[in-house]
């Protein structure tokens, strides 16, 4: 049976990424163009200025895709291009590449889910075995998603207010770290010691859901508090308390979740799943349970187009083509 090449497109935010992929494990290229150096003087992401790269950009990326996979678009099945969630004028960009292409060279689109790409990452690196539980962190999301099958996803646990990788980035601006702040307070975390006991934020006895809020306003309340009393603060202590406490709560619930749901995978998605923190924690708690542990290399972590081209390959099989009617949905639900 001929593995069908499917031409995947991201652009929900500020990275423009195309990859083609191989019956969904295959990568053949994944080209992302980053904007982190244009959006840092900013200290975050500027949805107008993302957009407009992302149109500067798609096209070349496209062509470098193809190229390195040495394909042309005549030997493409399939267009599947992320639909949601993401910054609306960004996700268009994606969108309206991936309709075009398809209407013009006769090829089937599949609209995919961002959060469902992130997850669908780990496929390249192990097959999935259901039913498993997925710990989703990145700077707009914290969940736990069961899947009792392939393709079916159950949203059992999510932040009731910053994500994981939100509070990240308020904390580091808090400390004056430069854009992109979670990357730097990890670091600074792997010299420092857990001197502030910071609150774990548990929520109901039986809750799978997140709340990083009251972390994030304790954090900034200890270093206003020292400086009005002129205090001097240890980054790396400072950062190491603060990530001690979202680790802590992360991998509880989720190996809770894995165990109390039956699964034989727990996988990891995300942004912050390039955290090294959160990665040992986990690795360590899995070991321990005896948790079978999927976590994808550093380069998948992050936005990329091979898992959209992973997640792609179910609606593909399933027949479950998008229409050229298809829009962009920033708040699209993952169903």
């Amino acid at each position: 049976m001929t593995q069908p090449l499917i031409l995947a497109i991201e652009s929900s935010c500020d990275e423009t990424a195309a990859a083609v992929v191989r019956g969904g494990t295959d990568v053949l290229s994944n080209v992302v163009s980053s904007q982190i150096e244009s959006h840092k003087r900013f200290g975050g992401v500027v949805p107008e200025v993302a957009s407009r790269h992302h149109v500067e950009r798609i096209t070349y990326v496209i062509d470098d895709a193809l190229t390195e996979a040495n394909v042309t678009i005549d030997d493409i099945d399939a267009i599947a291009v992320t639909e949601g969630p993401g910054l609306v004028g960004a996700l268009l960009v994606g969108v309206s590449a991936a309709k075009a292409l398809a209407f013009a060279h006769g090829k089937p689109l599949l609209g995919v889910h961002h959060i469902a790409g992130h997850i669908y990452a780990n496929r390249l690196v192990q097959e999935l075995e259901f039913p498993l539980v997925c710990l989703i962190a990145s700077g707009g999301h914290t969940e736990l998603i069961y899947m009792p099958e392939d393709g079916v996803y159950e949203v059992i646990g999510e932040t009731r207010d910053d994500a994981a990788g939100e509070a990240y980035d308020k904390v580091a601006r808090t400390l004056k770290l430069p854009y992109p702040g979670g990357p730097r307070i990890d670091q600074l975390a792997q010299t420092g010691q857990d001197t502030f006991h910071f609150p774990r934020i548990w929520l109901e006895k039986d809750s799978y859901d997140f709340s990083f809020s009251g972390l994030k306003s304790s954090v900034i309340n200890a270093v206003h508090n020292a400086e009005q009393r002129g205090e001097v603060i240890i980054p790396e202590d400072l950062a190491a308390s603060f990530q001690a406490s979202v680790v802590e709560v992360l991998v509880a619930k989720a190996i809770r979740a894995v165990k109390e749901k039956g699964g034989k995978q727990l996988l990891l998605a995300g942004g912050v799943a390039a955290n090294k923190g959160l990665r040992h924690g986990l690795t360590e708690a899995c070991e321990r349970e005896g948790i079978t542990l999927v976590i994808p290399p550093m380069h998948l972590c992050g936005d990329n187009a091979a898992m959209i081209g992973a997640a792609a390959i179910h609606p593909y099989r399933a027949k479950r083509q998008s229409t050229l009617a298809m829009n962009a949905e920033p708040g699209l639900d993952l169903k």
